[in-house]
């Protein structure tokens, strides 16, 4: 529940952007609706990415200090209090909405980043080795519903307030098109997100800590056995500490007996999660602008405020639906039995081929008739991305660290990935416009056009296929086998 609602949360304001736009930043006399500010949209699209990077490496660190258990009621706690502030503004003039809007979605994303590398280690500390990976791949997984559940919501949301209070388009009327019963839309869709967090908090809380953190890290061999005769619910006595290893936790982290042992490792997970989520996020942010692109969503002036939020959801609602929830649990099915590597490895692959295939014919694309190609591969794209890189880069770095750089090391790799989301989201917001000046959205320079920008992401994932040969196979072999904690001692 706790990555359902982080994939909630980050993704349902790419929803209410728009209307953000027509009720805050609306021109009188102007033939179109209003938009954001070219540095306002990259503020409220990306402030909580910067939280979350925050998060992952402040949490992670935390994690491996205090234990996870401790941690992971925190993290909750700032993401239900934020929620529900997120949807709150002081005043109503735009400077003080947007101002409080992204000073709590930047906390919000801090406590979104502790549920990373929380939520990856605690699921690989208590999952067995047989079934491990698909465990931690269906917690990354419920990102994907979390991503389906915010479209579909804010279609009912935006059909009830439609139908009770309907409103002509902008064309005929332009401040009549955006009712101001709106204005309640885009804080509904965004303060709902508090309510699935704060039903597991009463679960986080009876949740015992993982036995291997307790053993292994905190170095309590009674405690372990107490909790693990509670999980497992048979009898385990603590006098199995001879079997245990000894661990001597003789080198620490960044010293250079870790870089000779793991710093492959980190530098294979921290570069193929970057180079992954700079085309993840910048096909995630900028969905609706290419679903505009082949007529998905008609022309804004042709709407009203409430209809292009219903439009702009269904767009998100289908894509997740056929290609971003299949594709999550094609690889919950099959990573146990075809192993991370080979997971991810295809996974770039076909993402560059279907880039390419998206980016060479791309003026072939944009006539009317061959639409539905378009958002074929552009579906297909995603499902590579799900079931390939997006799951696996979140899967192994939870498995082949030691227990007391585990929250950690996973942390720096998500923080690394956010680094590329940013990259992604906001280098292609201005990379992606048009080359002709007079086609660039408001207050934009212009850029490269798409077509450039999907040759460049094609590049990236090939990088990505080739950094993907620093990370081991974790596949079947136990954590302390993967991570070398019981060749330590020797």
């Amino acid at each position: 529940m706790g990555f359902f609602t982080d994939a909630y949360d980050l993704f349902c304001i790419s929803l209410v952007t728009k209307l953000l736009g027509r009720i805050y930043y609306h021109v009188d006399g102007a033939e179109k609706p209003g938009t954001l500010p070219p540095n306002v949209s990259a503020a409220v699209n990306g402030v909580a990415f910067v939280g979350t990077l925050s998060g992952q490496l402040f949490f992670g660190w935390l994690g491996d200090k205090m234990g996870r258990k401790k941690v992971y009621g925190m993290t909750l706690m700032l993401m239900v209090l934020c929620s529900i502030a997120s949807g709150l503004s002081l005043g109503h003039e735009p400077k003080a909405v947007m101002g409080t809007l992204c000073f709590f979605r930047f906390w919000l994303g801090f406590g979104i980043g502790g549920d990373y590398p929380l939520s990856a280690t605690i699921m690989s500390e208590y999952a067995n080795k047989k079934t491990r990976g698909a465990f931690i791949a269906a917690v990354f997984a419920m990102q994907g519903f979390g991503i389906l559940v915010g479209g579909v919501f804010a279609l009912m949301i935006s059909s009830i307030f439609e139908a009770r209070f309907g409103a002509p388009p902008y064309e005929v009327d332009p401040s009549g098109s955006t009712v101001p019963q709106a204005d309640y839309v885009w804080r509904i869709i965004l303060m709902v997100g508090a309510l699935p967090a704060a039903m597991t908090y009463y679960w986080r809380l009876k949740m015992p800590e993982t036995a291997r953190y307790t053993a292994l890290v905190a170095k309590n061999m009674e405690k372990a056995a107490a909790d693990m005769s509670k999980v497992m619910q048979v009898e385990i006595q603590a006098e199995q500490e001879k079997e245990l290893p000894q661990v001597n936790n003789s080198y620490g982290l960044f010293s250079k007996q870790f870089f000779a042992r793991h710093g492959l490792h980190l530098l294979g997970t921290a570069s193929t999660w970057f180079l992954l989520d700079i085309a993840f996020y910048s096909q995630n942010l900028f969905q609706k602008d290419i679903f505009s692109a082949i007529g998905w969503i008609p022309p804004a002036k042709t709407m009203n405020a409430l209809e292009e939020v219903f439009k702009i959801a269904r767009a998100q609602t289908l894509i997740a639906l056929c290609s971003t929830v299949p594709g999550y649990w094609f690889t919950v099915a099959f990573i146990d039995k075809i192993g991370r590597f080979t997971i991810q490895l295809m996974g770039f692959f076909f993402m560059t081929v279907f880039m390419f295939a998206l980016a060479i014919p791309y003026d072939h694309w944009t006539h009317k008739e061959n639409r539905i190609g378009f958002v074929v591969i552009y579906s297909l794209t995603f499902f590579f991305a799900n079931f390939g890189p997006n799951a696996t880069t979140f899967v192994v770095p939870a498995e082949i660290f030691p227990a007391r750089f585990r929250s950690t090391c996973h942390g720096i790799s998500s923080a690394t990935g956010k680094l590329g989301a940013m990259v992604g989201a906001f280098g292609f917001l201005y990379l992606a416009q048009n080359q002709d000046k007079t086609k660039t959205d408001a207050g934009y320079p212009p850029g490269i056009g798409v077509k450039n920008s999907l040759i460049l992401l094609g590049a990236v994932n090939v990088l990505g296929f080739f950094c993907t040969f620093l990370v081991p196979e974790a596949k079947g072999r136990s954590l302390e086998e993967i991570s070398g904690e019981n060749e330590e001692e020797v």
